[in-house]
C-alpha cells in the first residue's frame, strides 16, 4: 500500500465511524495533573543549596550541572528550567532527600 492509499484509507475510515458507520475501539487513560513547574530567584536558589550545607561546586555536581550554571542561577544572569526545576522543588519539599536515595553520604 502507498503512503496516499494509506491516507485515503485512514480518511475513509475516519468519515465512516464521524457518519455512525464505524465503531472504533475506545481506550481509557487515566488522567494526571501535573503541578507546573516553579521558577527559581536567586534568594531562592542559594537558599536551597544553603539548606543542603552544599558549594556550589557541590551543589552543581549534585543537579548534574556546571559549577558556572549553579553561580549565573545565583546572581541571576540564567534561571534554572526543566529538570532543574523539579528537583529544586523536591529540595525544598524534603532537604533530607539526596540522603535518602543515596546520592550523597554524610562523613
Amino acid at each position: 500500500m502507498s503512503v496516499y492509499e494509506g491516507i485515503m484509507k485512514g480518511l475513509g475510515e475516519a468519515l465512516e465511524h464521524a457518519e455512525g458507520k464505524r465503531a472504533f475501539r475506545t481506550v481509557r487513560v487515566s488522567s494526571k495533573e501535573i503541578e507546573p513547574l516553579s521558577t527559581y530567584t536567586p534568594e531562592m536558589i542559594k537558599q536551597i543549596r544553603s539548606r543542603q550545607e552544599m558549594t556550589q561546586v557541590t551543589f552543581a555536581e549534585f543537579l548534574g550541572v556546571s559549577p558556572k550554571t549553579v553561580e549565573a542561577w545565583e546572581v541571576g544572569r540564567n534561571r534554572p528550567n526543566g529538570p532543574a526545576c523539579r528537583i529544586l522543588a523536591m529540595l525544598q519539599q524534603d532537604p533530607k532527600l539526596p540522603e535518602k536515595y543515596g546520592f550523597i553520604k554524610t562523613t
